[in-house]
């Protein structure tokens, strides 16, 4: 995206009117960028997905939405699991333990790279990637059962109707040869601990969540009220694990696009190979978004442009000064 040169008029985020204009903007460049996109086909059940739906959903603190599109499609969370993950990790192990385990630096590699780990650091480099993933679920295997997480993603994404997609858990099952492997790679270095195969499998599960736009813009909510439910009051997760996890996901949550990102849009996020990204906004707001034609990094490229939009237009990016 190419920004006019022309001054253009600061707009209120207490103007609804005016923010919903900019977010119908941005969600119909993101609906015209779909068609230059290609859906995940790595995963052979990724490959059904529609790769014209494109979905984006915001929700704020005193309940105001935006929803446009595909919001009620589910589709597997796939990578943005990994936040969740990371919470239950850090609300359980804590901030010390967790990151013994696993780094919290960028790798500007693949996400489902092993290039570092074997070469530079024994650790995995963060949790965003395959092999911090499975590292930290090798942290919470032991204790915790799917059912155990299913119910913590349920409460954290608002979102009671949340269940395993079996079919596109059978489908990582049965291609997640390359994620075993990783896992291996960290049991032969004395790195993880418990049995490589349970944690892949429980890895698998946990990225065939279903959800939708709507389930991604209440995680993102959630996330930017400092771990609180707005509507309960409930506090899911404390203040500075959710500083954390938002650190985490604005430098690493993009894959190898997440310098790119940060730049360009400049807010803590986090995609999957299922189209979606999960976004935390000022406001405090959660942004959820849905298109699986992705760009060739992965990422949701309807997202990506929507995003983008929607940053610049209302100075969301974190270095957007008054």
């Amino acid at each position: 995206m190419i920004y006019p040169t022309y001054e253009q008029a600061d707009i209120s985020l207490q103007d609804p009117a005016a923010v919903r204009q900019v977010f119908l903007e941005g969600y119909e460049n993101g609906l015209s960028a779909c068609q230059y996109g290609a859906v995940a086909s790595y995963i052979p059940e990724l490959a059904k997905a529609d790769g014209s739906a494109f979905g984006l959903y915001a929700w704020k603190k005193d309940g105001t939405i935006l929803d446009l599109g595909d919001t009620t499609t589910r589709f597997s969370i796939q990578s943005i699991s990994k936040v969740i993950n990371l919470a239950v990790a850090l609300k359980y192990r804590g901030f010390r333990d967790v990151f013994s385990h696993v780094l919290m630096e960028p790798t500007g590699d693949a996400f489902n790279s092993i290039l570092k780990l074997d070469m530079v650091e024994s650790r995995p480099f963060n949790p965003m990637i395959n092999a911090g993933a499975i590292q930290v679920m090798s942290l919470l295997e032991p204790e915790f059962s799917f059912e155990d997480l299913l119910a913590f993603a349920r409460e954290i994404c608002l979102d009671e109707e949340i269940r395993l997609n079996e079919e596109v858990y059978r489908s990582e099952a049965e291609t997640g040869d390359r994620n075993r492997a990783i896992a291996w790679l960290l049991k032969s270095k004395e790195v993880m601990q418990g049995n490589p195969d349970r944690i892949t499998d429980l890895y698998f599960k946990m990225c065939s969540l279903n959800v939708t736009a709507k389930s991604l813009a209440g995680l993102g909510l959630v996330l930017a009220c400092g771990g609180l439910n707005p509507f309960t009051g409930k506090h899911l997760i404390a203040p500075g694990y959710v500083r954390t996890i938002k650190s985490v996901m604005f430098t690493c949550g993009l894959y190898d696009e997440s310098g790119e990102f940060g730049v360009r849009v400049g807010l803590p996020a986090k995609s999957g190979v299922g189209g979606g990204i999960v976004c935390s906004a000022p406001g405090p707001m959660g942004i959820g978004l849905y298109g699986p034609a992705l760009d060739p990094k992965g990422n949701s490229l309807g997202g990506l442009t929507a995003l983008e939009h929607i940053s610049h237009r209302l100075k969301l990016h974190v270095f957007d000064y008054e």
